[in-house]
């Protein structure tokens, strides 16, 4: 077998580490952003893909001139689309995956409903995305891409208003993510949490079910954190059932995964099925002791499973953690730019395709990387990963590090798996946990003052130098036999050696690096990013009035025009960045008095995109 991986990043290290152990010549292609990436390195041959992972006929061509045999689409991209399965067979070659007429009826979500009814597995209704069907489920309503998953497409409407701008903005993610912009209705089931099932089904009618995994955690209906296992005998014996009558009733073939939302009462209903690799795939491995790319790769020539039921064993308990170029202080809005250091932690499980000196592109999705910790129960798997993430360092680029371990030790998430909307209903006072205190702004404005372990005392700028840093604060730095950093009332005492920072006599390992003009460490368990306070920039406007990209994006609209009157909450342009579109909304009533980003095809962070002035 040559088999092509149609995917970047973490995932196509991951499957090209079990190809080759299998003895199968891995073969790889990569986007013009991905020239040079890491997995590239890991690969027997590759191609160039100037038309992106969303090039069916640049893909074949690629597998043609590589003299691939099979191809395997790892997630996301053509992973779940029918049309290149069939390509992929037409061209005489072996995909990694299911059928594609099982991918096209799993692919649509109102067809996968109808067929999971027919399997006699319980299901919420669904309903056309109307204003009329939504007052007919009743508020709050959840939009839903009927093509995909992986949370892009989805919105939850609250009330009947928002739901003409929520349709429009799931509809430009649905055409972006999947290529098809169709959309359903669903009612909310709020309180529930999100449990899916691993199945495995070989061509010769053999399926099981290797447990579940709790995927409750979540912003943006994406999963952040999730485990196993996480369910009762008789619930996990029923669920696992209701997904395979599924897989069985479709001719499923290859892994898969069966979504469910568990009702507070112990009920569940079927959500989607997931024709593909899961990301979090590496819990069922860490507790089934399986590996499911080999499994794929088995099954695809044509063996047989050799697993009954009876014998999966689940050992131990297992959760991951997804970590994301993303901001949670700002939504959690998408990062992109240069990673400066990189370090991943040790004793878990950390599959990625990071590296000091290149940049996290925006085109892709945030997930930079994903670590697994694997203990015999659940709270030394917690403890494990929260100090894990402590140890993880990323540098140049902002993530979601240290929310994902603050959840990890929130008192609720300890308690046990909480509901999908725990997090949004904490991610703002998790975030507030997270903030760099006083300690940590005076390190960094030492650092961004010049000041290093070998800094001779008194340094250039002399006792009483001052730095005014973006928040805006000052700081004053002097020195008094050791380094003092005044922030305010807040007085901090610093001593630098190579690789460590003591602030107020509490010592601990330091990193730090520097990127134009800014400063980013990471010290304590915290990250921060600090730079120079510069002064307002013109065209801007006082107060709130300046609206700036709080991150580089595509300009996906611009809803307004210069000169109109608008009210506080309304959309003045939408961004697009990392497959996430994000309105821009007017913080206050006002008039658009100037609107930079019209005319543009995308900003960067910082850049002024629209001026508001009072009406």
């Amino acid at each position: 077998m040559r088999l092509l991986i149609a995917n970047r990043g973490e995932i196509a290290l991951r499957i090209a580490r079990t190809a080759r152990r299998m003895g199968i010549a891995v073969l790889a292609v990569h986007s013009t952003a991905d020239a040079g990436a890491p997995h590239l390195r890991a690969a027997d041959a590759l191609a160039p893909l100037p038309g992106g992972y969303l090039d069916i006929a640049g893909l074949l061509a690629a597998a043609r001139a590589l003299g691939a045999t099979a191809v395997h689409p790892g997630y996301g991209f053509l992973s779940e689309r029918a049309a290149f399965a069939e390509a992929v067979t037409r061209a005489g070659l072996l995909f990694v995956g299911p059928p594609a007429r099982v991918i096209a009826a799993m692919g649509d979500k109102a067809e996968a409903k109808r067929l999971a009814r027919a399997a006699g597995v319980p299901c919420l209704e669904t309903a056309e995305p109307t204003p009329e069907a939504a007052a007919r489920l009743g508020f709050p309503v959840m939009v839903k891409a009927a093509a995909g998953g992986g949370g892009r497409g989805m919105r939850r409407v609250e009330a009947p208003a928002a739901l003409p701008e929520a349709l429009a903005l799931a509809r430009r993610e649905a055409e972006q993510a999947f290529g098809d912009g169709r959309l359903l209705l669903e009612p909310c089931l709020d309180g529930a949490r999100h449990v899916e099932i691993q199945v495995l089904a070989d061509a010769h009618g053999h399926a099981i079910h290797l447990g579940e995994r709790d995927c409750s955690v979540q912003r943006r209906h994406q999963k952040l954190i999730e485990e196993g296992p996480a369910l009762d005998a008789e619930t996990r014996a029923a669920m696992g059932e209701a997904a395979l009558r599924l897989a069985r009733a479709v001719g499923y073939v290859g892994a898969g995964t069966v979504e469910f939302l568990l009702a507070p009462d112990g009920r569940f209903v079927f959500l989607e099925m997931n024709t593909r690799l899961q990301v979090e795939h590496g819990v069922t491995e860490a507790l089934t002791g399986l590996d499911l790319v080999e499994w794929q790769l088995r099954i695809a020539r044509g063996e047989r499973l050799a697993l009954r039921q009876e014998e999966v064993r689940l050992s131990g308990h297992a959760i991951e953690a997804r970590l994301c170029a993303e901001d949670p202080a700002q939504g959690f809005a998408p990062q992109s730019g240069p990673v400066l250091a990189w370090r991943a932690p040790e004793g878990v499980r950390v599959d990625h395709a990071l590296e000091a000196g290149r940049d996290i592109p925006r085109e892709y999705d945030t997930m930079l990387a994903k670590i697994i910790a694997h203990a015999p129960t659940r709270e030394e798997a917690r403890a494990r990963l929260a100090a894990a993430l402590d140890e993880t360092l990323l540098l140049g680029v902002a993530s979601n590090r240290a929310l994902l371990a603050a959840a990890l030790r929130a008192p609720r998430f300890a308690a046990g798996p909480p509901d999908t909307g725990w997090l949004g209903r904490e991610a703002g006072a998790l975030a507030a946990e997270t903030e760099a205190g006083t300690a940590l702004h005076a390190l960094g404005a030492l650092l961004l003052a010049g000041i290093r372990h070998d800094t001779p005392p008194p340094f250039a700028g002399g006792p009483g130098h001052v730095l005014d840093l973006e928040g805006p604060r000052r700081a004053a730095i002097a020195w008094e036999g050791e380094w003092r950093v005044a922030l305010g009332e807040a007085v901090h005492r610093i001593a630098l050696a190579p690789g460590l920072a003591s602030v107020d006599g509490i010592a601990r390992p330091l990193a730090f690096a520097g990127d134009g003009g800014a400063i980013h460490l990471h010290w304590g368990g915290r990250d921060l990013r600090l730079a120079r306070h510069a002064p307002r920039r013109a065209g801007e406007a006082a107060g709130d009035g300046a609206l700036r990209a709080p991150f580089a994006a595509m300009v996906a609209r611009v809803a307004v025009r210069e000169g109109e009157a608008v009210r506080a909450g309304q959309t003045l342009l939408v961004l697009e960045a990392m497959k996430v579109q994000t309105p821009i909304l007017a913080p206050r009533d006002g008039v658009v008095e100037a609107l930079p980003a019209a005319g543009r095809r995308e900003v960067s962070a910082g850049m002024l995109l629209a001026v508001l002035r009072e009406a």
